[in-house]
């Protein structure tokens, strides 16, 4: 949103994405920038934003994004959930934080489809949220983006570090194993969750997540769709390499 080169790519992607979808009728947004106890909803006509990044300029505090909340939506996702044994709450003062009005600024500008966050869940368990988007499948209304709103890479030193023919080796495996794992039509769909269950044993993982906080969001979406995803998209953003899934 301020311009900067090394999210060209990533910005030009988030807006074709937009541009080839039909429009959405309401969009779920799963936050790596959330964790509760429970899987959390934002609930409100108009949820508040909360600008959950420090050190940025003047301008990024001012951001604007009033799209409307979608209590409606809240309640079938609270009941899809319910039905897989899945206990959730619901927050009307967070507001809508970075993983929800950033990338939506770019995909639709104009801020008129509802929209709801949803948290991750303390302990970042890679099956529970796999469950998560299982139950999430069971939705009644087909026209909902569900968006699994982190990052294929995210070593923050490394962003801020000189690349090394090791360290960018360690990037490319990673991502390389990723895109495997999720667009394979090789892989079952048991050996998917597993693998993705079973992450931390992918090429250098903890390199490329030393949290992962910003790679549980993709189990949501492994666990919504139950199937191969059959559109990656390959960029560089802040000259790390990292890919796109589209369902």
């Amino acid at each position: 949103m301020l311009g900067d080169e090394g999210h060209k790519e990533m910005v030009s992607n988030l807006r074709h994405l937009a541009e080839t979808m039909p429009k959405p009728s309401a969009i779920l947004v799963v936050s790596a920038h959330w964790e509760e106890s429970q899987p959390t909803l934002t609930l409100g006509k108009t949820p508040p934003l909360y600008y959950d990044y420090y050190g940025f300029p003047q301008e990024s505090y001012e951001l604007e994004y009033p799209a409307p909340g979608d209590d409606s939506l809240v309640g079938k996702i609270q009941k899809a959930l319910k039905n897989s044994g899945i206990e959730s709450r619901t927050e009307s003062e967070r507001g809508y934080d970075h993983a929800l009005f950033i990338p939506l600024l770019l995909m639709y500008p104009e801020a008129n489809i509802p929209c709801v966050e949803m948290s991750l869940i303390k302990g970042l368990d890679p099956s529970a949220h796999i469950a998560v988007g299982k139950a999430l499948s069971k939705l009644e209304d087909e026209n909902i983006l569900i968006i699994g709103s982190g990052f294929s890479f995210h070593n923050m030193r490394a962003f801020f570090a000189p690349d090394t023919p090791e360290t960018k080796a360690a990037n490319n495996d990673f991502d390389a194993w990723l895109r495997e794992t999720c667009s394979s039509q090789e892989i079952d769909e048991s050996e998917r969750e597993k693998r993705m269950i079973e992450w931390e044993a992918a090429p250098h993982a903890r390199y490329c997540h030393p949290r992962e906080e910003h790679l549980i969001p993709l189990h949501v979406c492994i666990g919504a769709t139950g199937r191969a995803c059959p559109e990656v998209f390959e960029l560089e953003i802040i000259q790390k390499k990292a890919s796109a899934f589209r369902w």
